[in-house]
């Protein structure tokens, strides 16, 4: 299993568990209640053809993190010891029907073996018949039609503030921009418990590196949060922002696909917006925009009652503040994107295009790369979870007039004729 693999699987733990370990006011045999109800759910395991997880599995899961500190890794799986070993079973056609089942969940089994063996799917060697089909989506749960009964939706509210957060993303107007018009989105972030609304931009797009740059705000601002709710917009459903709520002790819970009454308070708060902000805005920037929200939310908004609890905003808010969560003192560094790549002979490494040297030692070393897209040139080099140092851009013009490293001297000086190739990270 490789590293991103096992990281995927620590980060689904820590989805199934979060709720565990991170509520602070359980009542006496809630636990277990909660467990039962999470062993008796089918899951979306990465990785795996299972779908089920056992009430003992789980609170293995949650003593280990408990006893690791609360560290992600702790939920990583150890290594198997059966590593190369032959299988009998052909986990290849197995994933490929499951896919194709969840892809077509209406056709016949009999018709889903004809596309598979249409589009080789099948391994070489193997034969999918009717009866191993059947078994295989029975195990993963997909053998039955989808049911058409009613959902069970129930009204709910934070016990108190800071519990869950509701986000989403709203088309805003469009503003000029380098004296073109251009289209804007209003990212929110919504206590849920006081309607306080945490953070709430307008930017020009609604992408990933957008809506995290939304969120850092408001976890500055306003603590951090017990549970994010949002939707399943490709956005939230990427592995950086799972990664960045699991290592900040956030869950996330994600609404059903076409199901927005779950977001009810944030989809309210847009209602209030275009009503009563965008009815009569007149400016035309993108600036005027973002000023006149913040002006709204923080003179009228937060200070006027809210007809579902009867208190102002903020006053409701400030009302607990002894459980709020300050966030961490690094918490930049949570955001900050992550790649892998080799290290090459030469000591470079790139980046969308962009080359850093590394130290001597790291050649041909599997490393990571942590960096803010806003400062790409700033790159931090991670090998097996230790910090090695921050790079700095490669500058082939100096290389021509730099002597070359000789065996017996020590790799890491980095210590050139008017460069550094490697500086240490508290020397930025």
């Amino acid at each position: 299993m490789t590293d991103k693999e096992r990281e995927d699987l620590a980060l689904f733990r820590f989805g199934v568990i979060s709720d565990l370990v991170g509520a602070t006011r359980l009542e006496h045999g809630e636990r277990g209640r909660r467990i039962k109800e999470k062993a008796a759910e089918r899951w979306n395991i990465p990785h795996s053809t299972r779908t089920r997880i056992s009430d003992n599995t789980i609170r293995r899961w949650v003593t280990i993190y408990e006893k690791s500190g609360r560290q992600l890794d702790a939920l990583k799986p150890a290594p198997r010891s059966d590593i190369g070993c032959c299988r009998q079973v052909d986990e290849d056609t197995v994933l490929s029907l499951v896919r194709l089942r969840k892809a077509k969940p209406l056709l016949p089994v009999a018709h889903l073996i004809e596309e598979m063996e249409k589009k080789r799917l099948v391994s070489p060697g193997y034969t999918l018949r009717l009866s191993t089909a059947y078994r295989v989506l029975k195990k993963a749960g997909l053998s039955g039609r989808p049911s058409s009964d009613p959902v069970d939706r129930r009204r709910f509210e934070a016990e108190f503030p800071n519990d869950i957060w509701q986000s989403d993303v709203m088309h805003g107007p469009h503003v000029v921009v380098d004296g073109k018009k251009r289209k804007s989105y209003l990212i929110a972030f919504l206590d849920d418990h006081s309607r306080l609304v945490t953070q709430a931009r307008f930017m020009l797009s609604e992408n990933l590196a957008s809506f995290l740059t939304v969120y850092r705000a408001a976890l500055t601002t306003r603590g951090l949060p017990r549970k994010l709710y949002v939707d399943n917009g490709s956005a939230f459903r990427s592995r950086h922002l799972e990664k960045v709520c699991a290592c900040l002790g956030i869950a996330i819970t994600h609404t059903p696909p076409y199901t927005p009454q779950g977001r009810g308070k944030v989809e309210r708060f847009f209602r209030t917006v275009r009503s009563q902000l965008l009815a009569s805005f007149t400016g035309e920037t993108l600036e005027d925009l973002n000023q006149s929200l913040d002006d709204w939310i923080g003179q009228t908004y937060h200070r006027r009652p809210h007809s579902a609890t009867g208190q102002s905003p903020l006053e409701r808010f400030a009302s607990h503040l002894e459980l709020i969560r300050k966030p961490p003192i690094d918490l930049e560094d949570h955001f900050r994107k992550e790649v892998r790549r080799r290290v090459n002979k030469d000591r470079s490494v790139s980046i969308d295009g962009r080359c850093f040297e590394a130290p001597t030692r790291l050649i041909g070393e599997q490393v990571s790369l942590l960096f803010h897209e806003e400062t790409p040139h700033k790159v931090e080099i991670v090998l097996r979870g230790e910090p090695q140092g921050v790079l700095v851009p490669l500058d082939p013009h100096i290389n021509v007039r730099v002597g070359r490293e000789q065996k017996g001297t020590t790799a890491d000086t980095g210590i050139r004729q008017g460069q550094l190739s490697f500086v240490r990270r508290e020397e930025l």
